[in-house]
């Protein structure tokens, strides 16, 4: 018998969570056959799993940055693809972090052969974390305000950002706290489904938003450019709400979103932007698994009758970036997009816009897997976000890189 077999993570077994790592497998036999399997059980208890069947090199040695997979999870040279095929037994299980302060732990485990899994060779630890080393988490019940403030370590000044998600509500904090990491002082907004906040609220005000900004622009460490605001979904049109209603607003990143207020009022200062005319008995419900398609619930966006409900973004001084997926199964998303980026540049606006093909609505921080379908929180329902595994992950991947230099080239 050889050396033991050693399975290593690097740069380092401790990391961020979108940070990329290589794992090398070392001390097998030239040629041999195994399987790699990567497992995480997240805070309610459910596991999550990926494996790929792969062959040492001559020298015994096998680094997935340059080893095909040969079947299991995903095919061909994925360095990442442990991590982002992760999928639970549970049908229709979404991977997220709901407590920062901890990580999530993969296990990554190297098995004889291409078979049933016996014979385990190695085993390593692969901790993830949301929070850099120093990043301070504060809890923020200020006014009427329901937030987290992350504050990166330093005394900065640091491009200071709002983060929203979705219409599922709730107080979201990981990819906030994943950005104060990587230098923003980053505000995790809730606003609907939170606390006090109803599910669906009646109406939303600017105002609330408003104090967000101001409660940011009040914080020593935060640079006096501006502020960014990041939206996923319904975030998405508020984001570009906020950017064209409040003077602070500097830059704004709206994911899978629209250039029209969805589904609750906006009251601002002697306005109201009303709800965008949708119909839910044009949802699409499928028999056996009550999978719901929302995507045709909406009236026509380029019917002039709708107009009143259009965020005048082209007022805006911002600067504005665009993000979708063009397999979101779940909004027209990059319909809404172009609609808003050709708009904008009929008015002389700086835009950027990409769309992502393979790619579903949640385009989450990197390595998170796809989330094809899962239960809304608000409406109780099974709702199809759409993607395709490997475009998707890249879709992440490619989506981060974009967002941060967005943010740090206008704030």
């Amino acid at each position: 018998t050889g050396m033991a077999v050693r399975v290593a993570v690097l740069p380092c077994p401790r990391c961020l969570f979108d940070d990329p790592v290589q794992i090398r497998v070392a001390g097998l036999q030239p040629q041999q056959a195994v399987t790699l399997r990567a497992s995480l059980v997240d805070e309610s208890g459910e596991l999550f799993q990926a494996h790929a069947l792969y062959r040492a090199g001559s020298s015994g040695e096998l680094d997935l940055s340059r080893s095909p997979a040969l079947g299991g999870s995903y095919l061909g040279v994925e360095p990442m693809g442990l991590f982002w095929a992760l999928q639970s037994k549970t049908p229709y299980k979404r991977l997220a972090k709901r407590n920062v302060l901890t990580p999530f732990c993969v296990d990554l485990e190297v098995y004889e052969g291409h078979g049933d899994m016996c014979r385990l060779l190695g085993k390593c630890t692969n901790e993830r974390w949301f929070l850099g080393e120093g990043v301070k988490r504060i809890s923020v019940r200020e006014g009427r305000l329901k937030a987290t403030l992350f504050l990166p370590p330093g005394p900065g000044p640091f491009p200071g950002l709002i983060d929203l998600y979705g219409s599922g509500g709730g107080l979201i904090e990981y990819r906030a706290s994943l950005l104060a990491s990587r230098g923003f002082v980053t505000l995790a907004l809730a606003y609907m489904s939170f606390e006090d906040i109803p599910a669906m609220p009646e109406i939303l005000e600017l105002s609330y938003f408003e104090e967000a900004v101001n409660f940011l622009q009040k914080q020593q460490q935060v640079k006096d450019t501006g502020i960014g605001v990041l939206g996923l979904s319904k975030g998405g049109d508020l984001a570009l709400s906020m950017a064209t209603f409040l003077p602070g607003i500097k830059a704004a990143v709206s994911i899978s979103g629209s250039c029209f207020n969805s589904f609750i009022p906006l009251k601002g200062d002697g306005f109201t932007l009303p709800v965008h005319p949708y119909d839910l008995g044009r949802m699409k419900i499928s028999d056996e698994s009550g999978l719901v398609d929302f995507s045709d619930v909406l009236d026509d966006h380029t019917d002039p009758a709708t107009w009143n409900c259009r965020i005048p973004v082209e007022r805006s001084l911002a600067k504005f970036l665009f993000l979708s997926g063009l397999d979101d199964m779940n909004w027209k998303s990059d319909l809404y997009c172009r609609d808003a980026v050709q708009r904008l540049r009929q008015h002389g606006r700086e835009v950027e816009f990409y769309s992502y093909s393979g790619a579903g609505h949640l385009l989450e921080p990197p390595y998170l897997p796809l989330c094809k379908v899962s239960i809304h929180r608000v409406l109780g329902m099974l709702v199809h976000w759409g993607g395709q595994w490997r475009e998707h992950a890249k879709a992440q991947e490619d989506a981060w890189r974009r967002i941060q230099a967005f943010f740090w080239q206008h704030l």
